[in-house]
């Protein structure tokens, strides 16, 4: 194995044994202004559970995040950019629901990952779901096979730009009848933003804790 992905992974799983970013790194990538009643480390009663992988591998530039853009009739999030996921089925595990959601989207079976820990879950308000995230790693890029009524395309950023400041922005969008302002990160010619860019960012706060989008208040 390549000298530089092990110390790689020793670091990561030093860093993942330290206090997380949490949810003040969360709200930094979340719209402006905030929903009324929300925090992403809610987790109310009503509330469904999902799980979503966050996959590294090494690439020519380093570390490497396969991202799915969701498929266009999926009934929650259709045709944006998320993380490989879904909801927990009953008496599964958070952990196996996001390996077993990676094997079914992108086709990567679980005994090629070695899970190194969770970030912080984050409610998502729109589809009451609260997201249990998790990084794992493996040592080359895995033969994906895409599952197309999951997913339209795979996107393959690297670390590097979701902790690149330059790669961060904002958008507006309407919700409700009301001007939104969206935080986004520009990765591989899509826009990323929502709940995957909540925790994508709580991601590089790991390797930054100052990872903040431009004007944002940390």
């Amino acid at each position: 194995m390549d000298s530089t992905w092990t110390t790689f992974e020793a670091r990561l799983r030093h860093r993942l044994t330290e206090p997380l970013p949490g949810p003040a790194a969360q709200r930094r990538f979340a719209p402006s202004p905030l929903r009324d009643a929300w925090a992403p480390e809610l987790e109310p009663v009503t509330a469904r559970r999902a799980a979503v992988l966050i996959l590294l591998y090494p690439g020519s530039d380093g570390p490497v995040v396969p991202l799915t853009v969701r498929h266009s009739a999926l009934p929650h999030h259709a045709g944006q950019v998320s993380l490989p996921g879904g909801a927990i089925d009953p008496g599964e595990s958070a952990e196996a629901a996001a390996l077993r959601e990676l094997r079914e989207e992108l086709g990567v079976p679980a005994a090629v990952v070695r899970l190194l820990g969770p970030l912080s879950t984050l409610w998502v308000l729109v589809s009451n779901f609260v997201v249990h995230p998790f990084i794992g790693l493996t040592d080359r890029r895995p033969a994906f096979v895409v599952d197309p009524r999951e997913v339209d395309a795979l996107v393959e950023p690297p670390l590097a730009a979701i902790c690149d400041p330059t790669r961060l922005g904002w958008t507006r969008r309407e919700r409700g009848g009301h001007v939104i302002d969206y935080p986004y990160f520009d990765l591989s010619g899509h826009h990323v933003w929502g709940a995957t860019g909540m925790i994508l960012g709580e991601l590089a706060c790991l390797f930054d804790r100052d990872h903040a989008p431009p004007g944002r208040d940390r």
